[in-house]
């Protein structure tokens, strides 16, 4: 392989990497520009040095020019775990593990030379996450996310009566986090909801009025 191709693969692969990852900063995902674009070139690396290894060895041993790269797809649901784990197991989290796997898919792509089908994936890719989440906000009457923040007293059932008043207005919870205070026997509780059309943060706001306990709330966002 001559190196002007490789320089081209691991640029076109820099590039392709660097065009989702920025959609992805955009957002303030924990995947983001650096990450995206590291994951492709390296696939790309990896694809490109597994197939110039079967054209060195081929006729002295048994070669297997995907057997690098295949490593690549495996290793990759690490790092997309971790991106879960730190999103709370939520919808956002599973979207940058998936986003990270068709990278590594895409740069896969560009190591071996098949530049029009990785051009296409990311392109549709970026129509997906670009477009997509307009359509299922209208298809599905759902709001952007909306962010809460409450103080509360730590008593047993509270994130339930908490759950219980969203789940009756139709708001979902799309990730919840919970911090013990050192100040007395207090709770504080970090929600990011996705609202029904008709309804609005001030009406949830309004409602969570109503939990026993609560000494203070307030928005995000």
């Amino acid at each position: 392989m001559q190196t002007f191709e490789i320089v081209f693969k691991l640029t076109l692969a820099c590039i392709l990497g660097g065009l989702i990852g920025l959609e992805r900063e955009s957002l303030n995902r924990p995947a983001g520009f650096r990450t995206y674009t590291l994951v492709c070139v390296g696939s790309a690396l990896a694809m490109v040095v597994s197939i110039d290894m079967y054209y060195q060895f081929y006729k002295s041993v048994n070669a297997d020019p995907g057997r690098i790269a295949a490593q690549v797809v495996s290793g990759i649901g690490f790092l997309g775990a971790g991106t879960i784990l730190r999103e709370g197991a939520t919808v956002r989290g599973l979207t940058t593990a998936a986003g990270l796997w068709v990278v590594a898919c895409i740069g896969l792509a560009v190591g071996a030379g098949m530049y029009i089908p990785a051009i296409t994936t990311t392109v549709l890719i970026l129509f997906v996450l670009i477009y997509f989440y307009k359509l299922e906000e209208r298809f599905t009457g759902m709001r952007l996310y909306k962010g809460l923040v409450m103080v509360v007293d730590d008593q047993p059932g509270q994130v339930g009566v908490i759950g219980s008043i969203l789940g009756d207005m139709g708001v979902l919870i799309k990730n919840i986090e919970l911090n013990r205070l050192d100040l007395e026997d207090q709770l504080e509780v970090e929600l990011l909801l996705q609202l029904p059309a008709e309804v609005t943060i001030e009406h949830v706001m309004d409602m969570l009025t109503r939990v026993k306990g609560l000494h203070h709330i307030d928005r995000l966002n």
